[in-house]
């Protein structure tokens, strides 16, 4: 989808920043891939890349939705206390079956993707502070009603779901592809995903052009919400356990990071949805690397930050296709 119109004649340096902006996640993760070839023994066993796929599931799927709340403007901070909630409520609920208990779960991110939205476009609170109340307060309600406890998850078609397998693939990883491949088909081929970008890209004239941005900007917490509640149940079935204290700290940091580096601009108007999913891999392999190669993760961190600046700096301007 085309964005802002860039006028000035096209140079070598906007060229080569355009091309990094929609093919820089790519070519970061064949350098990764080549660098672990040549010096990290066993990167490329089939049960590490199993394991790699496993852990990057949760903050791939909470960046799905990430990148489309920032597809409008946006951002949402409040992801982590979403998946916190969900599992708190996971406990309660299990004693009538797991659809109702995962139901539930979804029903308290729809909640809250409904007030973060309301919120943001009915009394126009900025979405970093409207979801930073919710990233506070979300957490605290879900220590409330864990009695800020971990809970074991004895329920065996739970556990099932973190350990199950589709033709030898993990079944979170079939999931999470599942939602990737739904995102992208709601942003690419549906009405509302053209009024998503519009609204994004410039708020005042879709509102001028009869488009429904409130409702545009709803619908996308809202699904935000929703992702991250699959993230905590996910979450929760891997651990066999629910820790509502410590399930999704910070990663909202990571949500973000994989959506700005995959080539989705803070500025909104566009949303990446395979660069996204490229940016998730990505921070998941670099992570690995480290590990493997005895590095503390303080520098992990540090690595992490360094990705962040360097992505926002190439993502400065949108003059480019999505």
């Amino acid at each position: 989808m085309a964005e802002a119109t860039v006028t000035s004649a096209p140079t070598r340096s906007t060229s080569v920043s355009g091309w990094l902006r929609v093919y820089g996640v790519y070519a970061a993760l064949v350098v990764v891939l080549v660098i672990n070839l040549l010096f990290t023994d066993n990167f490329f066993a089939v049960d590490n890349f199993r394991i790699q796929l496993v852990q990057v599931v949760p903050v791939l799927v909470v960046a799905l939705g990430m990148a489309l709340v920032i597809g409008t403007e946006g951002i949402d901070l409040s992801v982590g206390a979403v998946m916190a909630l969900a599992a708190a409520v996971i406990p309660l609920w299990l004693g009538y079956g797991v659809v109702p208990a995962v139901l539930v779960a979804l029903v308290a991110g729809l909640v809250v993707g409904l007030v973060n939205g309301g919120v943001i476009a009915f009394i126009g609170v900025q979405p970093i502070v409207a979801t930073l109340a919710l990233m506070v307060g979300g957490r605290g309600i879900a220590l409330v009603i864990s009695g800020e406890q971990l809970k074991s998850i004895q329920n065996q078609d739970l556990r099932s779901l973190g350990t199950a397998e589709v033709a030898g693939i993990p079944l979170i990883v079939v999931i999470a592809a599942v939602l990737a491949v739904l995102v992208w088909l709601l942003v690419s081929s549906t009405t509302y995903g053209r009024q998503l970008v519009a609204v994004g890209g410039n708020r005042r004239a879709a509102e001028l052009s009869g488009l429904p941005v409130k409702r545009v900007l709803i619908t996308a917490y809202v699904l935000c919400a929703l992702l991250a509640s699959i993230a905590g149940v996910i979450g929760v079935a891997r651990a066999g356990a629910s820790v509502p204290s410590t399930l999704g700290n910070l990663i909202e940091l990571s949500a973000i990071t994989a959506v700005v580096v995959g080539g989705t601009p803070l500025s909104g108007g566009q949303v990446r949805v395979w660069g996204t999913v490229a940016g998730a891999l990505l921070l998941q392999l670099i992570d690995a690397t480290l590990i493997k190669h005895d590095v503390p993760d303080s520098y992990s961190q540090i690595v992490q930050a360094v990705i962040i600046v360097i992505a926002v700096f190439v993502q400065r301007g949108k003059g480019v296709r999505s």
